[in-house]
């Protein structure tokens, strides 16, 4: 029997690309197929060829639906992949909304790029089609969590729960009679929908993301949020909210509620402004009505159901909001100010000091949203430059990763502890920090792998 190894094909050195290849006497089951997003250098490398060949992979393993552990599935597809993807029954539903919206933004991009001119390229074409998206979601195998399944011969794969969205997971794999656990993204244990994760079972093996390995969201952002809201609709502006269409909308939603009700900002409408929030908070909204366990159990009655929100379904509605009649409120994805109807929304509301832009998550490096955290003073869109003078805000306690403390306290409730922990799916300096932190508070051996290193797992 071969030793089997584990390569960081993905997150690794970075935040996004999550792709970790598991071999063992012959297979080989990829878990997560991300997108490299941010970055130029990081988002060249979706159109390199695989390390691997695509037909050659026996399986792979989803730990949830966001695109930077989904979106590069539709790829691997089309080079050849054919085995099965296991991921549990809130991804499916989830990854079949991103992945379709992924390809619809792609292919929009490349026709809106061909007839401007303002791609370097003479024929621009998008990464993956609507076709091939079509056939890649006919692969997904929903499993129950805490149900083991045999991805390919020699490797088995039980999901737990990691509350970070809905259907998220840990992937627990036993290779060849090793144990290695893959945290995927995880949760917090104050989401405001969503169970914590349970404790990581005894494994040999964890792979650990950090994005927010080095630093802890703070109490008091909700307060930020409460003044800067405040403050812009006082002065007659418009707060723009960039979010994640899948779990982080419906989290500032129900923030955004919760102020209004308390009398802490102005009543003014609220709208969402993306056609894949929309459908994913439907998902949402039918899993809490089928008493999904994965929500918590003291959720107020029509806590996916807040009062003036109104929904921007069409193009004509959401160009309508590029000059909103009176002040209000707008969620709209992408969640970096990467693409999607935010853009058009930016490229309006950007130039004029009465507006704000909350945003409320992590922003990549190579990033828009980055960018306009960092402090531009103009930002570049469809070809052309825009400058920023409205306000711009981060208010970080919005994201639904773990903090450095929350990370720490998860890897310490395992029972027993592990041979090594591997700290990818971060920045180099959190990942660093937080393998430290490791080595000094648990006393395990923490690695921060570099891109495309192998490791043995025996």
């Amino acid at each position: 029997m071969s030793n089997p190894t584990l390569t960081f094909l993905g997150a690794a050195g970075t935040v996004t690309g999550s792709k970790f290849l598991v071999q063992t006497d012959g297979h080989q089951v990829l878990v997560d197929a991300g997108l490299f997003q941010g970055l130029r250098k990081l988002r060249r490398r979706n159109w390199e060829p695989f390390p691997v060949q695509p037909p050659e992979i026996g399986g792979v393993v989803l730990t949830h639906a966001h695109l930077d552990h989904c979106g590069y599935l539709p790829a691997l597809v089309r080079e050849g992949f054919a085995g099965p993807v296991v991921c549990t029954e809130g991804t499916s539903e989830l990854a079949a909304i991103v992945l379709k919206d992924s390809a619809y933004l792609q292919e929009e991009d490349a026709r809106y790029a061909a007839e401007k001119g303002f791609s370097k390229h003479s024929q621009p074409r998008a990464l993956y089609t609507a076709q091939d998206v079509a056939r890649a979601l006919t692969m997904l195998q929903p499993v129950d969590f805490g149900r083991t399944v045999e991805v390919c011969p020699g490797v088995e794969v039980t999901l737990q729960p990691a509350g970070h969205i809905l259907g998220s997971a840990s992937a627990v794999l036993d290779v060849a009679g090793h144990q290695v656990t893959f945290s995927g993204d995880l949760g917090r244990p104050e989401h405001p929908l969503l169970r914590p994760p349970p404790p990581p079972p005894a494994s040999e093996t964890i792979v650990v993301e950090s994005t927010y390995g080095n630093r802890n969201h703070l109490d008091s952002e909700i307060d930020e949020l409460a003044a800067v809201v405040t403050r812009t609709i006082e002065r007659g502006g418009t707060v723009l909210i960039p979010a994640f269409a899948v779990d982080r909308t419906e989290v500032v939603l129900i923030a955004l509620d919760r102020l209004m009700n308390a009398g802490r900002i102005p009543q003014v409408p609220v709208y969402v402004d993306s056609p894949m929030a929309l459908r994913a908070l439907g998902v949402y909204r039918q899993a809490l009505a089928v008493g999904s366990p994965e929500f918590r159990t003291d959720l107020e009655p029509g806590v996916l159901d807040p009062r003036d929100v109104r929904e921007a379904h069409t193009a004509d509605q959401s160009m309508a909001l590029n000059r909103p009649a009176k002040p209000c409120i707008i969620v709209s994805a992408s969640g970096m100010a990467s693409g999607g109807r935010v853009v058009h929304h930016l490229r309006h509301l950007l130039p004029d000091r009465d507006n704000s832009v909350v945003l409320v998550g992590f922003q990549a490096a190579g990033t828009r949203g980055r960018s306009l955290v960092d402090g531009a003073t103009e930002v570049k869109m469809h070809g052309r430059y825009v400058p920023v003078n409205a306000e711009i805000v981060q208010v970080d306690g919005f994201s639904v990763h773990a903090d450095a403390d929350e990370i720490i306290a998860w890897l310490g409730s395992t029972p027993s502890p592990p041979k090594v922990v591997y700290v990818v799916h971060g920045e180099p300096a959190a990942s660093a920090a937080l393998a430290e932190r490791i080595r000094s508070e648990l006393g395990w051996l923490a690695v921060v792998p570099r891109d495309g290193e192998r490791v043995r797992l025996d």
